[in-house]
């Protein structure tokens, strides 16, 4: 199921909040609800989750660092991809369910590049661009991703 899915019957709603006067305090509802709640919840956030990291596992730019490529050898994929979907549950204002290290702690030892996190972003973006997220919503998922760089790239190309 493609997360857009759970997005077209908010826009019903929102649209027929707009048109009904009855209906017209659920506008402010649907304006205010979260990333999290216009991504459809854990279910699709995960679907993309996945796909993306898939992406990472193969892609040449971020796999040649060898930090990186030894860290994969230790952490199991299906563990990897639970922890990155409860944290952008969680940071996307969904439950908090994200019990990992920080991004600082968990990232420290792989020495990650500029490049590599472009790279990260490009794969990133192919996922969000798969399942057909909104750009409103792509852009806020990036903006999240951003905000924890400083803490992730500390190599210099």
């Amino acid at each position: 199921m493609k997360p857009h899915g759970f997005m077209a019957l908010g826009f019903l709603v929102f649209t027929l909040a707009v048109s009904s006067p009855t209906l017209s305090s659920k506008v402010v509802f649907a304006a205010e609800e979260s990333l999290y709640q216009r991504l459809g919840g854990t279910y699709p956030i995960a679907v993309v989750v996945n796909d993306f990291m898939n992406r990472i596992v193969e892609d040449g730019t971020v796999n040649a660092n060898p930090a990186v490529a030894a860290a994969r050898d230790r952490v199991p994929l299906p563990g990897l991809k639970f922890q990155v979907t409860a944290f952008i549950v969680q940071a996307a204002g969904g439950p908090k369910v994200y019990s990992g290290r920080t991004m600082k702690e968990s990232h420290a030892h792989l020495n990650i590049s500029e490049r590599e996190w472009e790279a990260m972003l490009a794969d990133l973006r192919a996922s969000l661009y798969r399942y057909d997220v909104p750009d409103r919503e792509q852009k806020e998922i990036i903006d999240l991703v951003n905000s924890v760089k400083g803490d992730i790239v500390i190599a210099s190309d």
